[in-house]
């Protein structure tokens, strides 16, 4: 919607949007729970619940369809009204919030009289609030809150640009990206939240528009436009005067406790994984998997993407491509002698030059169009595949909401997982359009857009889950709130330059700032084979510090196949990977308890150091290593040491290293095979013996990897 069509909606030009009448509030006392307060506006009942960390606000119509996106309800606070003139108070064991009657606005304060959070307090020399507190509209509802200046303000999913979203318009909505270059992204989650204590967590599957600190709108102010009959907010609230680690890890683990947190990847999914776009025969594939082992370059897993094993024209059907591989089962059993899992991808589409389409459509299995009940038939943007990949058919697009397609789709995984396969590579999700397709539980449009990743991945989740023997892991590329419930995510397609590794490494930070812990970039770049050595080393040293090592774009990503410093630099950089598993580990299941992401930028870390939050593209790999990647060919790399005193970790130098002073910027060139990774010098880095593969490395009684030796010693 725009500015202007939302302002005409809105009716800027009066100043009761939604004006509660104090009578009527009373009058609503006799119908209350002790939990619930029911509000009376003119656009239609809002209900108040409060809980010990927020509040929640919905409007009285509910969803039809449950599609589990809100996990765990937060357990309910007994409530207390009192009714003046102008204003009511609902009081809580926690909190108190005030309730403005002309129009509609809160406030809530501790018991201490402290203010937690508000709404938008934009005034006007004519009225109260110029931005409305709360308002209907034809197509959703605004909701607004109040911001300080200089306030920042961190999530909404994966996002390329700063990751404090003041002064951005972010839209929730899935797009097939196509890069890192624009404000669209693969996975979205209307989840934010500022240092200063408070959060919001929108529940709803449609989009949402969010306005933060945006001066086109209100710069004081972060407004959310949701397109959505039903209203459905939590406000969440971290007490600044209560001690804790910081507002930021507060907020994760109050939306992961609602959303649900992400599960411990299988320990093998910690180690690299190699891919390209793509292997094109088995004889390609075993090549470069016997080259692997014949270099003695560790690597846990290797890829089948899509136009690897599917027939590009018939895909997708679960089905090798007989022409390549008339039986992939010596294929794969040659793969597993060498010691490899095996990945491989797949999509939600069926093309209409396969029998399954017919079949499909027939039993109601795919989206409808809206027009004509008839199965969808979506066709692609051939712009978008330019002169590297091959257009795809027109296809039907699976329908979760059906309970039989679901079925389908997850038991039809198991042929793969007998056969040997390990991990799936969950592409796509993005496709479905507005208005136009219909799923078998009546959701179109807005409404079905956002939710097909989840469920998508939630399907293809619970198939590892049952069928796989080395443990469920998911890489998936799209995603929506409570998707960090199915393992990891991959950040897309990045072009292969500084600037999409530069934004592919800060969408994961911005995710992981959204409450999804796992994440991984295409090491490289995956647009195009542009064969930059030094662009190819500086990203597969950041990859490091992932929560997954995946080598993967548009032509070959194999070390060797750059020059020989190349080469040798990726694969030091890929022994420390190995040698940090135990401490990888460690941070993993710290993540799948506290929904604290892996890659932790400085706003989490340092959260009393506030000038350390202006360094974006740096971060802390679990809670001891700081890392600072270089994107620049030269080497040269500003990184911002928080107070103490650091050292750059190299586990294989001498006791004599360079130590910098905390608290300010230091300018570094660094040789090609110097990481930019720093440990304080009073840290301690665990590491373990190093092995080809992760299921070499010893572990201890305790299922961990067992420590080999401490750096420094």
């Amino acid at each position: 919607m725009t500015k202007n069509k939302l302002a005409q909606s809105l009716s800027l030009d009066t100043p009761d949007w939604n004006a509660i009448d104090a009578a009527h509030v009373v009058g609503t006392l006799e119908h209350c729970s002790s939990t619930r307060v029911s509000i009376p506006l003119s656009i239609g009942t809002i209900s108040v619940e409060m809980f010990e960390h927020g509040v929640r606000f919905a409007s009285d119509k509910q969803r039809q369809y449950d599609y589990q996106l809100v996990l765990n309800p937060p357990a309910l606070s007994e409530l207390s009204l009192n009714v003046m003139e102008e204003y009511a108070e609902i009081s809580s064991p926690h909190y108190v919030m005030r309730v403005d009657f002309a129009p509609f606005a809160f406030q809530v304060v501790n018991h201490r009289g402290r203010v937690l959070a508000a709404s938008a307090n934009d005034g006007h020399f004519v009225r109260q609030h110029r931005i409305p507190p709360l308002a209907r509209t034809e197509d959703g509802w605004l909701w607004s809150m109040a911001m300080a200046s200089g306030e920042r303000f961190y999530g909404l999913g994966e996002k390329w640009g700063a990751l404090d979203k003041r002064g951005q318009l972010v839209r929730s909505y899935n797009h097939d990206a196509l890069g890192v270059n624009g404000e669209i992204s693969y996975k979205n989650t209307p989840f934010g939240w500022s240092p200063e204590g408070w959060g919001v967590f929108i529940h709803t599957p449609a989009a949402v528009t969010h306005a933060v600190g945006f001066p086109a709108w209100s710069q004081r102010s972060y407004c959310a436009y949701i397109e959505d009959t039903v209203l459905d907010i939590f406000v969440l609230l971290s007490d600044p005067d209560v001690v804790a680690p910081s507002v930021g890890h507060t907020m994760l683990r109050l939306y992961s406790d609602i959303t649900g947190y992400a599960p411990p990847p299988p320990s093998w999914s910690g180690g690299a994984i190699l891919s390209k776009a793509y292997y094109k025969t088995a004889d390609e594939i075993i090549a470069v998997a016997e080259d692997v082992r014949r270099r003695q370059l560790p690597c846990d897993v290797i890829t089948f993407d899509g136009r690897a094993w599917q027939d590009t024209d018939t895909r997708f059907a679960f089905e090798w491509d007989a022409s390549r591989y008339p039986d992939p089962k010596p294929v794969i059993d040659r793969l597993k002698q060498l010691n490899f899992k095996i990945c491989v991808w797949e999509y939600p589409l069926i093309s209409v030059q396969h029998p399954w389409f017919d079949e499909f459509a027939e039993k109601g299995w795919l989206l409808k169009d809206r027009r004509t009940g008839e199965a969808y038939r979506y066709s692609w943007d051939m712009q978008a595949f330019g002169k590297v990949l091959t257009p795809l058919p027109d296809s039907g697009i699976v329908d979760f909401t059906h309970p039989d397609a679901y079925a389908f789709w997850r038991d039809a995984h198991k042929p793969l997982f007998e056969l040997g396969v390990d991990m799936i590579k969950a592409d796509f999700g993005e496709q479905v359009e507005d208005d136009q397709m219909i799923a078998h539980n009546g959701e179109h449009g807005l409404a079905l857009h956002n939710v097909y990743a989840h469920l998508y991945n939630r399907c293809v989740y619970e198939a590892a889950e049952m069928y796989c023997q080395s443990g469920p892991f998911l890489f998936s590329r799209s995603a929506w709130t409570g998707s960090q419930r199915y393992n990891s995510q991959w950040g897309g397609d990045p072009q292969a330059d500084w600037e999409g590794m530069m934004g592919n490494i800060r969408g994961g930070l911005s995710w992981g700032l959204s409450g999804a812990p796992f994440y991984a970039t295409d090491i490289g770049g995956f647009y195009k084979d542009t064969r930059n050595a030094a662009l190819y080393v500086r990203w597969a040293q950041a990859g490091v510090f992932s929560a997954h090592y995946r080598l993967h774009g548009i032509g070959a990503r194999e070390p060797w196949s750059y020059d020989a410093a190349a080469e040798s630099a990726v694969r030091s950089a890929i022994l420390l990977r190995y040698q940090l598993q135990y401490y990888l580990q460690r941070t993993m299941r710290q993540a799948t308890e506290s929904g604290i992401p892996v890659q932790r930028p400085m706003v989490l870390s340092f959260p009393n150091e506030k000038q350390a939050w202006a360094f974006e593209n740096q971060f802390m790999f679990g809670e001891d290593i700081l890392v600072a990647p270089c994107f620049s060919p030269d080497g040269v790399v500003d990184v911002y040491f928080p107070h103490g005193q650091w050292v750059r970790l190299d586990i294989n130098a001498s006791a004599s290293q360079a130590v910098y002073d905390g608290g300010r910027v230091h300018r570094l060139a660094l040789a090609l095979d110097e990481i930019p990774a720093f440990i304080q010098t009073s840290s301690r880095i665990p590491l373990n013996a190093l092995h080809q593969v992760t299921s070499d490395i010893p572990m201890d009684q305790d299922n961990n990897y067992k420590i080999e030796r401490f750096w420094p010693q």
